[in-house]
C-alpha cells in the first residue's frame, strides 16, 4: 500500500468516539478496556420438526475480542462457525447470552451495533444486473458516506484487490465467483467498519487472489485499527491472520488460544505435530480434508 494511500482520510463514524471526556484536574480510575467485541455465554437453538427437541446450533460460546485485534473461528461443517457470525451481527436472535460490540449492547443497540461492524459471507448478495460500482455506491449511501468519496474509494480498494478498472462497469452477474468475493469484500471495507467480520472470505479464489485478500487483511488492521472475526477452512490463514484461535465444535468451544499455544498444546499432550492441521483433526475428530470434500459433495 502506497504513502498516498495511507492520507487518504477514511470515513469515521460517530458512534466510534463515544469516550467519555477527561474532566480537569480529577484523575479517572484504571478501568478495563471495553473490548471490539464481547460474547457472553451465547446460545442459539434451532426448532426444525413440530414434535422434536430443538438443535442446538450453539451452545455457551464465550469470547472476548480486543480492540485491533483478530481471533480465527474453526470447526468441521456443522460445528456453528456461521451461525455465531450472523448471531454476532445481528441477523439471528440470541436465545440465551449477549453480545457487545465495543460496549453497545446488541439486543438493547442494534443499530448502533450495526453501524460499526460490515459482514463479508462465502454466499455475499449483490443487485446482479448492477455493476460492481453501482452495487458499492448503494452500500455507501445506506451509510451516508459521500458519493464523491465512495466512488474514490471503491477505485482504490478494488485495484489494490487485483480488479481492474474496466470491471467496475460489467454487470455483476458477468463476473467469476471468485472476483464477486472480492466485490463483497471491498464492499464491507467501504464503510471503514470497526468490527469486520469475515466468514470464510477467501473460499472461491484462486491461489493469487487468496493472497491478494490476505494481504490486504493484514493492511487494514494496521491502517484502519479494524477488529476482525474471520471462520475459514483454510489452516495456513488461521495460523497467518489470527491472534488468538477458538476451535467449535457441534456449537460448543473445544478449545482457545493463539495458534502457537494451540500447536505446542497438541505436541505435548497428545503427542501430535505441531500443526494447524493437527489442530483440526484433534479437537474437531475428522481431517479438514475430509470436511471440505463433504462441503464439496454438497455443493454438487
Amino acid at each position: 500500500m502506497s504513502s498516498t494511500m495511507l492520507k487518504e482520510p477514511k470515513m469515521t463514524l460517530p458512534i466510534r468516539s463515544a469516550v467519555p471526556t477527561p474532566v480537569p484536574g480529577v484523575v479517572p480510575a484504571e478501568t478495563p478496556a471495553i473490548p471490539a467485541l464481547l460474547v457472553d455465554r451465547v446460545t442459539k437453538r434451532f426448532q426444525v420438526a413440530r414434535k422434536k427437541a430443538p438443535v442446538v446450533a450453539i451452545a455457551n460460546v464465550s469470547l472476548r475480542l480486543e480492540r485491533g485485534g483478530t481471533i480465527g473461528i474453526l470447526g468441521a461443517n456443522g460445528s456453528g462457525k456461521s451461525t455465531l457470525i450472523r448471531l454476532v451481527s445481528g441477523l439471528l436472535t440470541l436465545d440465551e447470552g449477549r453480545v457487545e460490540v465495543f460496549g453497545h449492547d446488541l439486543e438493547r443497540e442494534e443499530m448502533a451495533v450495526k453501524r460499526l461492524i460490515n459482514r463479508v459471507s462465502v454466499d455475499a448478495a449483490f443487485f446482479k444486473k448492477l455493476s460492481p460500482m453501482e452495487n458499492l455506491l448503494f452500500a455507501a449511501r445506506l451509510y451516508g458516506i459521500d458519493s464523491g468519496f465512495a466512488r474514490r474509494e471503491t477505485v482504490r480498494i478494488t485495484e489494490r484487490l487485483g480488479i481492474a478498472r474496466k470491471r467496475l462497469g460489467r454487470p455483476v452477474e458477468q463476473l467469476s465467483r471468485g472476483m464477486q468475493q472480492k466485490i463483497a469484500i471491498a464492499r464491507a471495507l467501504l464503510t471503514s467498519p470497526a468490527l469486520l467480520l469475515l466468514d470464510e472470505p477467501t473460499t472461491g479464489l484462486d491461489p493469487r487472489s487468496k493472497l491478494d485478500v490476505q494481504t490486504f487483511i493484514e493492511e487494514i488492521r494496521k491502517t484502519h485499527d479494524a477488529s476482525i472475526v474471520l471462520t475459514t477452512h483454510d489452516l495456513d490463514e488461521a495460523e497467518r491472520l489470527c491472534d488468538e484461535i477458538i476451535v467449535l465444535n457441534d456449537g460448543k468451544v473445544v478449545a482457545q488460544g493463539s495458534p502457537e499455544e494451540l500447536k505446542r498444546l497438541v505436541a505435548e499432550r497428545y503427542g501430535q505435530a505441531p500443526t494447524m492441521h493437527s489442530v483440526f483433526m484433534t479437537y474437531t475428530g475428522r481431517s479438514l480434508d475430509d470436511d471440505i470434500a463433504e462441503e464439496e459433495a454438497e455443493d454438487e
